[in-house]
């Protein structure tokens, strides 16, 4: 039987996700839950897991191709068919699978509004189904949607709307709660008509000059890698294949013909096309298409900068006593295999001032007109990454003693610059640290992460001249910048904060005592 397996909701909403890299390829025979590719989302890197033992039948689509959830991924021969072929583009009905990621760094399962959810995918059974995978998420408020027959599936658990659990990324925030994913277009559906014109202007220089309007498919035009590997090495615009032969899958066969006829219309673009400007040795912009991390964090930044009204308050301390605290311990062999630093200090530091000042712990509830006041602290640490900077969340910071605070800071770092951090692991956040001072910083005015109401700046560690005991010696100073929603936290909060931070910072002894 030929099972096709449509990309799972990686998490919290996410609509899409781009094709890493492939660990099959069409003739594999695989296992269950055996990682078959990896793909990155806006939060992260995720492994897929196979949810059938048998042999991969055809991948539909190519590494570095961006897939819609609910979309084709790989199909599969299982059971008596393992090891058959079947027509390109025709699958078998009927039958019913459970996809459950539950094999290492899969992240189909995850947490929403303090409920698990689970993504699967079933066989459908109807008659006629030629996409037999359906989603359902098995949380309250949690939607899914696959296709069956060219038409769109959704399907929504009892529970209505939940609480939006939006990730903390590049260390300013999460995007905007967007509610439910808009409903994709069933194939064959409506097309959007385009001036010829307009086609010439945006089209490839190889792309055929049609007279009067276009009709251009709202959605990706359908084909196999092979054939869109064929099309971008021929310089052909497959939405302009698609729309010479509506409905149809596009073949080797409809880019060859549009490819061959296309030099001997070319002419017809001379009125349109403007001179081309001569090549140089190097390209003068790059273009880099918006995805992943970098697109959540713009619409993560301009939400937060434009919700909730800014401010941020200073304050540069002697923080000699912690330095030299750090050194001692290094040497102590209590601590082998641990590693405390400042940021760690900091950390404790925070939880401890946040039990002073709680509304720099607490979230402004539009749409319900509150203020939650949250009485546990869910600890955000920003960290650098080749994909940007995310914002993993330690749950229940406040309740860690400094040597566990410290082992959590430097796994969520370890796995963060790995790629490897779960989506999960990027909500939930009631306050946050940037330490820009390991990019020899000072200070800087940090944008909040949206629902938060406080995030921390922490400068570097410089040697500097310094009164101290009424003399002038060379101390180690650093400087601590707060933003702080002004709606939640006025003035005189936030500075009362900053003090309790740098009284812990100025006297390390303190933490150690109070936790």
């Amino acid at each position: 039987m030929i099972r096709e397996f449509l990309l799972p909701d990686l998490g919290e909403g996410l609509p899409e996700a781009e094709i890493v890299q492939w660990h099959v390829a069409e003739g594999d025979t695989v296992a269950l839950n055996q990682t078959i590719a990896e793909v990155e989302t806006a939060k992260a890197i995720v492994e897929i897991p196979s949810p059938y033992a048998g042999t991969v039948q055809g991948l539909h689509a190519a590494a570095g191709d961006v897939v819609a959830v609910g979309s084709p991924l790989v199909s599969f021969a299982v059971g008596a068919d393992a090891g058959s072929t079947v027509p390109e583009g025709q699958t078998v009905a009927g039958g019913s699978a459970e996809f459950v990621a539950d094999a290492p760094g899969a992240m189909a399962s995850g947490r929403r509004g303090g409920d698990d959810v689970r993504a699967t995918a079933r066989g459908a059974a109807a008659e006629g189904a030629i996409r037999p995978a359906e989603f359902v998420a098995d949380a309250p408020g949690a939607m899914a949607s696959g296709r069956r027959g060219g038409d769109d599936v959704r399907a929504t658990a009892p529970g209505g709307e939940s609480e939006s659990a939006t990730p903390n990324l590049v260390g300013y925030g999460a995007a905007p709660a967007s509610g439910s994913r808009p409903r994709r277009r069933a194939r064959g559906g409506a097309t959007a008509v385009l001036d010829s014109d307009h086609a010439v202007r945006e089209a490839a220089p190889h792309d055929v000059l049609r007279t009067g309007p276009i009709d251009l498919p709202l959605e990706r035009p359908r084909s196999t890698p092979p054939v869109r590997k064929l099309a971008k090495d021929l310089g052909v615009d497959l939405v302009l294949v698609a729309a010479a032969h509506p409905g149809e899958t596009v073949t080797r066969a409809h880019v060859e013909e549009f490819a061959a006829r296309t030099p001997l219309e070319a002419p017809a673009l001379a009125s349109t096309v403007p001179p081309a400007v001569p090549a140089s040795s190097a390209p003068r912009v790059t273009r880099t298409p918006i995805r992943g991390v970098r697109k959540h964090t713009a619409a993560a930044m301009v939400q937060s900068a434009f919700t909730a009204p800014h401010a941020t308050t200073f304050l540069t301390l002697d923080v000699t006593a912690t330095t030299e605290l750090l050194a001692s311990l290094k040497t102590d062999r209590a601590l082998d295999g641990h590693r405390i630093g400042v940021l760690a200090i900091v950390a404790k530091a925070v939880c401890l001032a946040l039990g002073r000042t709680p509304a720099l712990n607490a979230k402004w509830d539009e749409t319900a007109g509150e203020i939650v006041e949250h009485h546990y602290v869910n600890l955000g640490i920003a960290a650098a990454t080749e994909r940007g900077l995310v914002v993993p969340v330690i749950p229940d910071a406040d309740t860690l003693p400094l040597v566990e605070l410290a082992d959590a800071i430097a796994e969520l770092a370890a796995t963060a610059r790995a790629g490897r951090t779960a989506p999960a692991a990027m909500t939930g956040g009631t306050f946050s640290i940037t330490n820009v001072g390991v990019f020899g910083v000072d200070a800087g005015t940090p944008i909040l992460n949206p629902g938060e109401a406080g995030i921390l700046a922490v400068g570097a560690v410089r040697r500097t001249p310094w009164e101290h005991h009424g003399e002038i010696a060379l101390r180690d100073v650093l400087t601590l910048s707060l933003s702080f929603d002004h709606r939640l936290v006025d003035g005189a909060e936030a500075a009362r904060f900053l003090t309790d931070v740098a009284g812990v910072l100025r006297e390390p002894g303190r933490a150690m005592l109070l936790r």
